[in-house]
This record gives structure tokens, sequence and C-alpha cells, in this order.
């Protein structure tokens, strides 16, 4: 039976984990105290199907885009709620309220019109630019290799400028910090370690399966994809970029997956190495206060996975503190 990954997202002042059955959000809301939300996956993002090699990597593209979108809005709004302003009985019950099996991916329609136009910047910016560039300076690199390498060079260089800039912006700093957190809590678990504020302190803060390092991929990746597409049709090479971003993607996803099950061997060390380094980018060293949030969140999906392999009941939508 293929090894499970466990995986994460820094939201707004917590940390999300995923496991097999359910996935978990702890926040620190304004009062300081542990605010933890958690859901069942629906029964389509743990099929058999959705566990296939490269299908699997469109998975992971869509539920980081939806799943991680519905979370943030609900860490923004746990992070601006005013202490006092409802009591943790309260929201306990309101959870207790929610329908049992409520789709984790199911989204407002403002929330959907938002990731379709973020998505089309990105992929306007990353994908659809570099090309426009090396297109007008086609007069003088060709439409060879020199223009597909350079074409990859400039969406690297927009990805590394992209997280230099968010960087020094204070709030996105912290959720850098909740990052590194998640990190750490995955890497104690994967070691052995006790879940606890000191062993999870001592953990690295550098993780193969990053999606830092996969954009990494994804960027590499994508000028040998994109060499395929063999025509000297501008529109065609724009519709190509466009189209082509679910299977960059999936093949990424499944590098990535091999590079960390073999991270071992000397030479996939070193092949590693570049998105490993670009992690000082997106992780900073978390505080305890952090590090209690990535560890309440990974606790509550490991103790649901327990119980779903003991042939318990699976979670209904709750809220505690």
């Amino acid at each position: 039976m293929a090894r499970f990954y466990y995986g994460g997202q820094a939201v707004i002042e917590g940390v999300m984990m995923r496991g097999k059955t359910s996935f978990a959000v702890a926040m620190r809301k304004a009062d300081q105290s542990i605010y933890v939300y958690e859901e069942p996956l629906p029964e389509r993002l743990r099929s058999k199907f959705f566990s296939l090699p490269f299908v699997r990597g469109i998975l992971l593209l869509w539920e980081t885009l939806v799943l991680g979108s519905r979370i943030m809005t609900l860490s923004a709004n746990v992070a601006s709620e005013e202490p006092g302003t409802e009591s943790d009985n309260q929201a306990t019950a309101k959870a207790e309220q929610a329908p049992a099996n409520e789709d984790p991916t199911k989204m407002s329609g403002s929330m959907t019109f938002s990731l379709v136009i973020s998505m089309t910047i990105a992929v306007a910016i990353f994908f659809v630019g570099p090309l426009v560039v090396t297109n007008l300076l086609g007069h003088w690199i060709g439409t060879g290799w020199l223009s597909l390498i350079l074409e990859g060079v400039l969406r690297l260089a927009l990805l590394i400028g992209y997280l230099l800039l968010i960087g020094r912006v204070p709030d996105i700093q912290r959720v850098f910090g909740y990052h590194g957190a998640e990190h750490k809590a995955i890497n104690a678990m994967e070691h052995g370690d006790p879940l606890d504020v000191a062993h999870v302190r001592a953990a690295t803060r550098v993780h193969t399966r990053c999606g830092t390092g996969f954009l990494l991929i994804v960027a590499v990746l994508s000028i040998f994809v994109f060499a395929l597409v063999v025509t000297p049709s501008l529109p065609i090479k724009l519709l190509s970029r466009i189209v082509l971003v679910p299977i960059v993607a999936s093949i990424a996803y499944e590098l990535m997956r091999l590079g960390a099950a073999n991270y071992r061997l000397r030479l996939v060390r070193w092949l590693l190495a570049p998105g490993l380094a670009l992690q000082s980018l997106t992780t900073r060293e978390p505080d305890d206060a952090m590090i209690e949030c990535s560890i309440a969140a990974l606790q509550r999906v490991l103790k649901n996975d327990q119980k779903a392999e003991a042939g318990a009941q699976e979670p209904a939508p709750l809220v505690t503190a």
C-alpha cells in the first residue's frame, strides 16, 4: 500500500493540516486561545481514482486553490474577530449544527469569481507574460531553445521576485512563520518525534514536499513541456501555455513525490537543493505560539485517521477552543 503523505498550508494566524479522512485548521484568536475547525474530506477526494499517478497532481492543484481559498477566508474572519464577540460555547454549538457531510470545496459565488480572476491573472503573468516578451525579442534570439530557456528564466525570475516582494509585508511574514511551523510539525512526526513544542521547535523548517519547491519544478519543467509545441503561431503558443498548465503541474507533483521518497540518494539531494533553498523565502522561524497551532491541527487529523482506521464514525464539522 502506498505511503500516505500528510501535508498542510499556512493561513492567517494559523495552520491547516490535511489527513487521510479530514482536514483541520488551528488558528490563534485575538484573545490568544486556539480555535480549531475540522471537517471530513469528501468521498471523491479519497477515491482510488484521485490517488492515481498524474491524476493526483491535478487534484493537488485544485485542492490548493479551492480548499486553501476557503480556509484562508475562514482564518481571516477568525483573526479579525474581536475578543469576546462570540463565546466558545456559542461557536461550538453553531458548528455542531452544520451539515455532517458539508463539502469543504464549496464556495460562495463571490469567492469563486475572485478565485477565477486570481488564477487568470497568475497564468497571464507567469505563463503568458514571459512568452510575449520572448516573442518580442524573436528577431534577436529566434524561436528555438534559446527562446524557450529565456522564457523559463523570466518565469523563474518573476516567481522569485514575487516571493521576495510579498515577503517584505509584515502580515505575510507572519504567514511564513506559520509555514515554518507547519513544516516543523510534519518533519517531527515523520521522524517519529513527540508532537510537543520542544521537539517540533528542534525540527527543520525545510521540507522536501513543500509547495515552494513544487513551483520551482513547474518553472523548470515548463521549459521542456512547452518545447513540444512546435509552431511559429503566437496564438497557438499562447493557448498551449494555458492548456498545458495542469499537465505540467501533474508531472511536477510526481517528480516532487519521487524526489521526497528517494531523498537519501546524493543525486536526488543535489537536484532538490535549489527548491529547498528557495524555501528560505517562504518560511520563517516560528515562535512557540505558531508551533502550538501546527501541533493542534496535526494532532486533530492524526486522531481522526486513527478513528477511521479503527472503524469509528468520521468527524462532523466541529469548532473547539
